[in-house]
């Protein structure tokens, strides 16, 4: 058996011989490649599966060696000590939100990394929480960002650490007042691009039974099991001489399709799937514009803001791409070699293959004394590192490459918004633009105008074909800009068991259980937690529909399937504890009612449930203590202003 196993790995690697080095090296061909046909046999064959980075090491150990080190290669792992590139010192590890009053250190027990949270008051510690950490998100180059799992649920911790500054801080998009604690989900489109393609559970938002550790090789070259499959029945391509179409080569690709393979992930933006698509659904070889199109923001001013992982957004607007047109990213990169081991040289080479620098032929015009200064590194002037907007503390190579002078300020002001605009397709339809300017909206920037915009491209597709779609958008847009009696108006027009979109469902429902229309909304709710039946959001909202309608036994079972799932669910524990004191269970009730305060000791229902446990207590003082916290979280609740009155 070992004999054989011996030969078996022997064949595949002198099978593979000819094939690694041309992987990405091989000569660019013009063949035609279009949406839903190609030559490449991997691409739109949905029997071709994937196969795992470590069937493709059989083979390709070379390559894999270099590439595991790379920052895809190393972009997601377990929580381990040496995965981890933080400083724990008792000095450094310490972070304080002073908007919400929490404090967060991180360390390690043992082997095992934990985040710790907690308030003081006084010399007393008013609230702690402890959460385990089982994955790191980044390979260290720039971040370590932080994510826990419970029972397939994926979130996301509120600190990170920033390589460049050395120091910990709040996470991305958790800062100035916006801090979700431990209740960011980690949905599929984050998971997909800072990670290898996982088991995702197509019935939630973040549930997956399995994940991957590191962007693997097929995320680049497409599933790899017909060309498993061929090397093993001994089909052998001479790959100098013509492609082995059994798997795509993204250097022989078109300069477009090259730029669609990168631009998946590094074109960071609103990306907004077409009907019927996942963000599984994208193959090398593919127009990204089959699967999604991306937009980005656009601004007068301010051409030096930038988002981090907008490296394909920020190379098209350079004058080199625009003229050579053939220009992408692996005209620079070599993506099976970290840029940590890369020859600076090899960029500078890269720059002077269209921009020869001979005594004979000066393209470059700087004085000869700078030049010397900065050693003719054209990247020193023409891509400078430079902050991004979403990222804070870190400085990236901005891929905008530009004529500028090395003392620029980079200081440039926003000074009106301009709209938004597809990076991947020149001729988004109008319904896809609309559904940019929502996401943008609920994403970024709650600013109604962008919803005007969005009704505006709306109202401009009145095909019949178009209806069905424009229902489902128009009840989102009007759900944003809380006009609820118009959800009403749209949903009425479905029937709950046709609507196909959970999230069309919800909004539906949701908007008639505003309008105090509680037994309409149920059916609605229900049909949400159908199609997704573990987004434990929708199932607490559905379980709340249910107590309003008196189908209190319902409503308890939806509330033991969400603690099943997730015993930290805050929503779920407080509303449980509503159901004992309702039920007149005192003492199981205080139970879920410390449980939610442990969980968020600002949760406002909890807060009010906490003080009405303990006035039938007889604890006016505690109860007061309670509703002062509330109204100093929350000041705007006027129930507990009105409770605390009479207490």
């Amino acid at each position: 058996m070992q004999i054989q196993t011996y030969i078996r790995n022997t064949l595949f690697f002198i099978a593979f011989v000819a094939v690694i080095f041309s992987v990405f090296y091989g000569c660019q061909t013009t063949t035609k490649e279009m949406e839903s046909e190609s030559l490449w046999r991997n691409v739109y064959d949905t029997s071709v599966h994937y196969v795992g980075m470590q069937t493709c090491r059989t083979c390709h150990y070379a390559v894999y060696e270099t590439y595991i080190k790379t920052g895809m290669g190393q972009s997601f792992d377990y929580a381990k000590r040496e995965k981890s590139a933080a400083d724990f010192s008792p000095e450094n590890a310490l972070v304080y939100d002073t908007l919400l009053d929490f404090y967060y250190k991180p360390y390690w027990l043992q082997d095992t990394l934990y985040i710790k949270e907690y308030r003081i008051e006084g010399n007393d510690t008013i609230h702690k929480r402890i959460q385990k950490i089982d994955y790191i998100v980044g390979s260290g180059q720039h971040t370590n960002s932080h994510i826990f799992c419970i029972n397939g649920y994926f979130y996301q911790a509120p600190i990170t650490f920033y390589t460049q500054k050395h120091k910990w801080d709040l996470a991305p998009g958790f800062e100035k007042g916006a801090n979700s604690r431990f209740k960011r989900m980690i949905e599929l489109e984050c998971m997909s691009c800072h990670n290898g393609y996982s088991d995702f559970v197509d019935n939630s938002e973040n549930k997956f039974t399995s994940v991957k550790t590191g962007i693997d090789c097929e995320r680049c070259h497409g599933p790899g099991s017909l060309h498993v499959k061929e090397k093993m029945a001994g089909k052998v391509i001479d790959t100098s001489k013509t492609p082995d179409y059994s798997i795509v080569n993204p250097r022989r690709l078109n300069t477009e399709l090259q730029n669609n393979v990168c631009q998946r992930c590094h074109l960071q933006g609103i990306a907004t799937l077409n009907d019927g698509k996942t963000f599984f659904d994208f193959r090398p070889g593919m127009k990204l514009s089959e699967v999604m199109n991306v937009f980005m923001p656009q601004y007068e001013g301010a051409k030096d803001k930038m988002i981090m992982a907008s490296h394909v957004e920020r190379m098209k607007k350079s004058k080199c791409y625009l003229e050579s047109k053939k220009m992408s990213c692996i005209t620079c990169h070599n993506p099976h070699i970290s840029v940590k081991y890369t020859e600076h040289k090899q960029y500078i080479n890269a720059c002077n293959s269209c921009h020869s620098n001979t005594k004979t032929q000066k393209n470059c015009t700087e004085r000869d004394h700078e030049r010397t200064t900065f050693k003719n590194d054209c990247i020193v002037c023409h891509m400078r590192s430079n902050s991004s907007i979403d990222i804070p503390h870190v400085a990236v190579t901005d891929h905008y490459i530009r004529k500028q002078p090395y003392t620029d300020t980079l200081q440039n002001k926003i000074t009106a918004f301009l709209g938004m605009s597809c990076i991947n397709n020149n001729k988004p339809d109008a319904i896809t633009k609309a559904r940019a300017y929502m996401e943008f909206f609920e994403r970024y920037t709650q600013s109604n105008s962008l919803l005007d915009s969005a009704l505006i491209y709306l109202d401009k597709e009145k095909e019949l074909e178009s209806i069905k779609k424009q229902n489902k958008d128009y009840i989102r847009a009007y759900y944003l800009l809380n006009n609820f009696s118009k959800v009403a108006e749209y949903g009425a027009q479905l029937k709950p068991e046709d609507i196909m979109d959970a999230w069309t469902a919800y909004r539906v429902g949701d908007a008639f259980y505003k309008l105090q229309k509680a037994d309409v909304a149920l059916p609605y709710y229900k049909r949400a937690t159908e199609i997704w039946k573990y987004s434990l959001d929708f199932e607490n909202k559905y379980a709340i529909c249910l107590f309003a309608n008196n189908k209190v036994d319902e409503a308890f079972k939806i509330l033991t399937f969400i603690l099943s799932q997730n015993p930290d669910n805050v929503s779920a524990n407080t509303n449980m504890g509503n159901y004992y004191m309702q039920s007149g269970d005192l003492d199981k009730a205080i139970l879920y009612i410390n449980k939610a305060n442990d969980i968020d000791p600002d949760y406002e229902q909890n807060l009010i449930n906490r003080a009405v446990w303990y006035h039938s207590k007889g604890q006016k003082e505690n109860a007061a203590k309670c509703l002062k916290h509330l109204i100093k979280k929350h000041p705007d609740n006027l129930r507990a202003k009105l409770m605390l009155e009479k207490i």
